[in-house]
């Protein structure tokens, strides 16, 4: 059996003000070219499949459609949810989708009711589950308050409940095995201790402790999770897929993928890394403004999404329109100058009181609030300006 683990699909998610749903149809097709390549089984979501608890109508429609084309391609689809969802809107008509093979797993009540799928028989005729069934529970995403008393976990807090959810997982295993090898795989949106974070995620910490210990999935065939969202290896058969598209420039040197995994008699027998295409690539860059927009070296961030720290001693005029003419896709731009430290150690309010007349004083607020002295022009004007407002008072 072949299983594909994904998360944090995030759909309808925007990236600095530029929507991404484009970037997430392409993502979703690159998805079904795998599973009828790769002639895979079932597909594992966990958690984050949208991006807020009240999706767009076109975004809604993006999952429908992912859903559709995964099944026709062959694969059924198991799914839980995270704490960017609505685990109730999410979990609607869940027990009419499973005829479609579309398999939901959103609410506390189903931690122990796993889906079902057998694995190969011998070859020799006798009953396909002779080779076992592997059981894929869910457990979305618990928020500790709401669920420590439904759980009677002993504290509401991301251990206790994670725990309570995993021994009723561990008691409906033990029940199957009398009937068969059982080969479990848990799906859980959560942060897990020895997980590496980026700026995209979503704190989980607040109202208990936020991660939760790694030996908690230790007696399961595979744990795939989600939340974090930078691929990565906990364990051989505990992992992050990450998500599919970056969603900060924190993850500018992710490669975004998934896993694929094999499972037969044996357990599991392989894991593999799956790439995705990006659609544009991420440039983080940092110099002066001259550095960055003479620097053959930045050639290949022309076509990509840009942050770019500016370093100059003052705040470069109208940067961002001298940026966004070799990089058109500039979307954050900061100034961080190399004499900032030194510079902030005297206050505005000393350099105020070292003015020398009312022009010192406003050129001294202009330089404060833009990082910029005032120019030639800019002083001509605010002396004008001044000495109105003195002829003014004379008048009076």
């Amino acid at each position: 059996m072949r299983l594909l683990h994904t998360s944090d699909w995030h759909l309808g998610r925007s990236f600095h003000g530029v929507g991404m749903l484009e970037a997430q149809r392409s993502f979703v097709d690159q998805l079904v070219s795998l599973v009828e390549a790769k002639s895979i089984d079932v597909v594992l979501i966990a958690g984050d499949v949208y991006d807020r608890a009240l999706p767009g109508l076109d975004v809604v429609k993006l999952l429908d459609d992912a859903l559709v084309r995964i099944t026709q391609a062959g694969a059924s689809v198991v799914l839980t949810s995270g704490n960017h969802d609505s685990a109730i809107r999410l979990g609607f008509a869940s027990r009419l989708l499973e005829r479609g093979g579309v398999h939901l797993r959103t609410r506390v009540e189903d931690l122990d009711v796993p889906v079902l799928v057998p694995l190969e028989g011998d070859g020799n005729g006798k009953d396909d589950t002779g080779g076992g069934v592997v059981a894929i529970y869910g457990i979305p995403y618990l928020e500790p308050r709401l669920v420590a008393e439904r759980l009677g976990a002993e504290n509401a807090n991301h251990f206790d409940v994670t725990s309570a959810a995993v021994e009723k997982i561990h008691r409906d295993v033990e029940a199957r095995s009398a009937s068969g090898p059982v080969y479990p795989v848990v799906l859980a949106h959560t942060f897990a201790s020895g997980g590496i974070t980026s700026e995209s995620e979503r704190d989980l910490s607040i109202g208990g402790l936020g991660a939760v210990p790694l030996d908690l999935f230790e007696n399961f065939s595979y744990t795939a999770l989600g939340h974090l969202h930078g691929r990565q290896e906990l364990a051989p058969h505990v992992r992050y897929s990450g998500s599919p598209l970056a969603y900060s420039f924190s993850e500018a040197k992710h490669h975004k993928g998934a896993w694929l995994v094999d499972i037969d008699a044996d357990g599991v027998t392989g894991v593999q890394d799956v790439t995705w295409e990006a659609p544009k690539a991420l440039a983080v860059l940092r110099g002066t403004l001259d550095d960055v927009l003479g620097s053959v070296e930045y050639s290949w961030a022309e076509s990509a999404y840009c942050q770019i720290t500016l370093t100059d001693a003052q705040r470069p005029a109208q940067a961002m329109e001298k940026l966004r003419a070799r990089f058109p896709g500039t979307l954050v731009l900061a100034f961080d100058p190399d004499c900032a430290e030194a510079r902030s150690k005297t206050s505005y309010s000393s350099r105020l009181a070292e003015a020398e007349d009312d022009l010192g004083v406003c050129c001294g607020f202009l330089e404060h609030v833009r990082d910029r002295t005032a120019g030639d022009a800019e002083e001509a004007a605010l002396r004008e300006a001044l000495e109105a407002v003195r002829l003014e008072e004379a008048e009076l």
